[in-house]
């Protein structure tokens, strides 16, 4: 299999972890998160910051495993050499066909619902512009990592500035600053309390989801074992502060009360500041954030296809590497495709919206493969060490299967949910057969590792 070319800088991983988080959940979760906790303005804030803190765990944890093998495919490689083949395939299959695909599908539906609100759109014009939009992240990333980068780079920027703008201009002329301190404590106590605190710390994690994307790459990265832990630790630490400004800025804009009731609190407090005419802002800094989400994941998941493609456990063609180009082409153009397939489908792509939740039982089988590889390297320097552990992976863990565990509860109360649940199950049983028709054509020098 020929090898990636190294080309993405601490600087570049930095952006991408950053970029890959924040989509639409920061203009839309906050209000959520406020009916949650009965409006508590100080539990809100002290969940925020609770996400941040485990979020800031599983990416110290994922940078020691990325710093001591920084090979393509990141997560999928944790979960292989952890746990073995079966496990990883089972990985890499559902985020080709649900997690990744999902994800890109629903990013191109949100980028044209909010091209909708500034220039109408038919029906059939969104499909259209869904899958234009797309065909475009698809084609900078065939281009070439650099250039896909670099685009990266400039839209994680500008929804950052963006960010940082409204957020200053929401504290500046918001007149409702004096409204919080009254609101900062809570009528729930005891066993209450604990559930509605865990029901907004399961939102706030979506919110911070998708920085494990930057471990794909990491057979792209230059001088890994210092890029991983220095990104990983200030990209954490950048989006915990970005969310709890922008959740404070959206609080003095509108008052807890209306904050609380608030469907999209990002418009509704730009609303509030200066005028219905400036919902156009919020709908700009939605394309801007969504486009380069969608970017983020093209960037970074064709590369679990190329190693499995490399293990002989997915189609072939997959782990070749354009000559002129140097990327991934073929695993980048089958993500596009099917993406593109989902965004088409309309009310499935948000049926599989549904079942994203199955990534994060591989996200915490990830974050555990640190215990068992940990011991197999017994001896071994390992360049970057977590602190904390093996407290800092085990919390990581225990987040990981409470967001899954709530998603069955969930689905088991709600009719909707458990078809959806169904869903992921059926996914995953059909990655068994799967995974042993790739395993029986794998023969010769291209045998999978044991």
């Amino acid at each position: 299999m020929p090898p990636l070319v190294r080309t993405l800088r601490q600087r570049d991983l930095f952006l991408l972890f950053v970029g890959s988080v924040i989509g639409s959940g920061i203009f839309l979760t906050p209000g959520l998160i406020l009916r949650q906790l009965g409006g508590s303005v100080g539990f809100s804030l002290l969940v925020w910051v609770a996400g941040g803190v485990l979020s800031l765990l599983g990416a110290l944890t994922y940078a020691e495993l990325a710093a001591t093998n920084p090979e393509a495919g990141g997560l999928y490689c944790f979960i292989r050499d952890g746990f073995g083949r079966i496990p990883a395939f089972l990985y890499g299959w559902c985020l080709f066909l649900v997690i990744a695909s999902g994800s890109v599908a629903a990013l191109a539906r949100a980028f044209t619902q909010y091209l909708a609100e500034i220039v109408p759109l038919s029906p059939l014009a969104k499909t259209i512009v869904a899958v234009a939009m797309i065909g475009v992240v698809t084609a900078v990333n065939v281009w070439g990592t650099r250039k896909s980068s670099n685009l990266q780079n400039w839209t994680t920027l500008i929804k950052v500035g963006i960010i940082v703008i409204l957020s200053a201009i929401l504290l500046s002329l918001g007149r409702h600053a004096g409204d919080l301190s009254a609101a900062l404590g809570t009528s729930q106590h005891g066993v209450g309390l604990l559930s509605s605190f865990g029901l907004a710390m399961i939102s706030v994690l979506w919110a911070y989801e998708g920085w494990q994307f930057g471990t794909y790459s990491a057979g792209e990265v230059i001088e890994p074992q210092k890029a991983f832990p220095r990104a990983f630790l200030f990209g954490s630490l950048v989006l915990a502060g970005l969310y709890l400004i922008a959740v404070v800025a959206y609080l003095v804009a509108l008052g807890p009360a209306d904050a609380t009731a608030s469907e999209a609190i990002a418009a509704s407090s730009v609303t509030a500041v200066l005028g219905h005419g400036a919902g156009v802002i919020v709908a700009l800094t939605i394309l801007v954030s969504t486009f380069s989400a969608s970017n983020s994941v093209m960037l970074t998941a064709p590369r679990v296809f190329y190693a499995m493609a490399g293990d002989n456990l997915f189609f072939r063609k997959l782990a070749e590497v354009h000559p002129r180009f140097q990327t991934p082409a073929a695993a980048i153009v089958a993500l596009g495709v099917w993406s593109a397939v989902l965004a088409s489908a309309g009310k499935f792509a948000e049926l599989i919206g549904g079942v994203i939740f199955i990534g994060w039982i591989f996200y915490g089988l990830g974050a555990a493969a640190i215990f068992p590889l940990r011991r197999a390297s017994e001896g071994r320097p390992i360049p970057y060490r977590v602190p904390g552990y093996p407290w800092t992976p085990l919390l990581f863990v225990l987040a990981a299967a409470a967001i899954v565990g709530n998603a069955v509860v969930v689905a088991l109360l709600d009719p909707a949910q458990f078809r959806n649940l169904a869903i992921a199950i059926v996914l995953l049983l059909i990655g068994f057969p799967a995974y042993f028709f790739w395993r029986r054509r794998s023969d010769g020098p291209h045998s999978p590792r044991p």
